[in-house]
């Protein structure tokens, strides 16, 4: 049987956007629970990071999983997942260590999402319309995002924190009924038999070498790592920023930081499109390499602006996120076509680990800078947080411009 696959990608499109409202809801709250739990900023970035370390513990099961049985099974499970870990952040987290085990709970439920949601659309789709439906798919991240830090914000505002988290938990329910509902099952089970999933299975580490060996490949997996520490915590810590700056200046800004950092978050979209399409024109390893460069300086710069005008501190904001992005595409693309076709699998499950690992890295890093640097009541201190996340990007340049990728890819690919 062949799928009317049109028919799909928009109801995956919209679960896409419900499952990722829980995405920016800590960042949102990160303040005000700093205050209440009488957290430290590493604490803060702690939790924050515990969401990046749920999805990578999960996510080497659940992309094995989707080789042997529907994908559709595991992201209905991954949905459920996400609900319960915002559902007890909303009810019964209460401190550092309540809040850490239900971020993991969340962030696994991401991991069951995402991943297994471009595994139901390519098993579902004929070849030559893949590509068009994933950019799509991958495009709705950054709307998700965006519209969970808008939404979170709103509800903190009008009913509180707690609120926050248990609304927002209905936007993975509201994926798992989607899924449920519209996506019909395969009509046949990929595998026949017992599931026996092996250690090797979940973690190739033989593959893994192979694919690091490649220096093309493994250059894309390591600038996603450091592209993912920055992108993770500048999002992290942006409501934050926002409210130091106000406080700094006196003066309050046009809309409430959780309203602005949704706003500059929807910028990453198309910039994330458009870079990969200058990449395809100028090089791929040439334009990271400049978008990374541009990244470091715009944010120290953004750290910078504390105590200037609202719109001066947003434009930056905007300007940073969209440096941020501008090499995102263009670092995953660069991998599928670098990869060898027999270890492509193995790849793209290693490039998506070690960015979620980036994405744990980057906001306790960040948090651990202000802690450091007297806490983060003074611009030094936001000064150099920015610098610990943006200065992986600058060390990959320098490093790669000297000893790595050795070829020219294909930019018409």
């Amino acid at each position: 049987m062949r799928f009317r696959s049109i028919g799909y990608t928009p109801f995956m499109l919209l679960a896409q956007t419900c499952g990722l409202l829980g995405f920016g809801c800590y960042a949102v709250v990160l303040m005000p629970l700093q205050v209440e739990w009488q957290l430290s900023n590493l604490q803060s970035g702690l939790i924050a990071s515990a969401f990046f370390f749920g999805y990578m513990l999960i996510v080497p099961l659940a992309t094995a999983l989707t080789d042997r049985i529907d994908a559709r099974k595991v992201y209905l499970l991954g949905a459920l997942s996400a609900s319960a870990g915002l559902l007890g952040m909303g009810l019964f987290a209460s401190g550092f260590k309540t809040g850490l085990c239900f971020m993991v709970l969340n962030g696994a439920g991401l991991a069951g999402t995402y991943m297994p949601g471009l595994k139901i659309l390519s098993d579902r789709i004929q070849a030559g319309e893949l590509t068009r439906h994933i950019a799509f798919y991958t495009a709705f991240f950054g709307i998700g995002t965006g519209i969970s830090y808008l939404a979170s914000g709103w509800i903190l505002h009008g009913l509180g924190w707690r609120y926050v988290f248990g609304l927002i938990a209905l936007g993975p329910l509201s994926a798992f009924l989607i899924v449920l509902c519209f996506i019909p099952a395969l009509t046949h089970e990929k595998w026949n038999g017992p599931i026996h999933i092996r250690l090797r299975d979940i973690f190739p580490i033989a593959k893994w070498r192979e694919v690091l060996k490649d220096k093309n490949a493994a250059g894309f997996i390591f600038g996603y790592t450091a592209h993912c520490i920055e992108l993770f915590a500048s999002r992290s810590w942006i409501v934050a920023f926002f409210g130091f700056c106000a406080t700094v200046s006196g003066d309050g800004f046009i809309f409430a930081a959780t309203t602005l950092a949704g706003l500059v978050n929807f910028f990453g979209v198309p910039s994330s499109i458009l870079g990969n399409e200058m990449a395809l024109r100028m090089g791929r390893q040439k334009w990271i390499c400049l978008v990374m460069l541009g990244s470091a300086v715009m944010g120290i710069v953004l750290a910078l602006s504390t105590g200037q005008s609202w719109w001066v501190i947003v434009v930056l904001a905007i300007a940073h996120t969209v440096f941020i992005m501008a090499d995102s595409a263009t670092l995953t693309a660069g991998l599928v076509i670098s990869a060898q076709e027999n270890i492509k699998g193995a790849a793209m499950g290693l490039h998506s680990l070690m960015g979620f690992g980036g994405g744990m890295l980057g906001p306790a890093l960040f948090g651990f800078v202000l802690d450091l640097s007297a806490s983060k009541h003074s611009q030094i201190s936001w000064v150099w947080a920015y610098f610990s996340v943006v200065i992986w990007g600058v060390l990959f340049v320098l490093y790669e411009r000297r000893h790595g990728w050795s070829g020219r890819l294909k930019t018409n690919s």
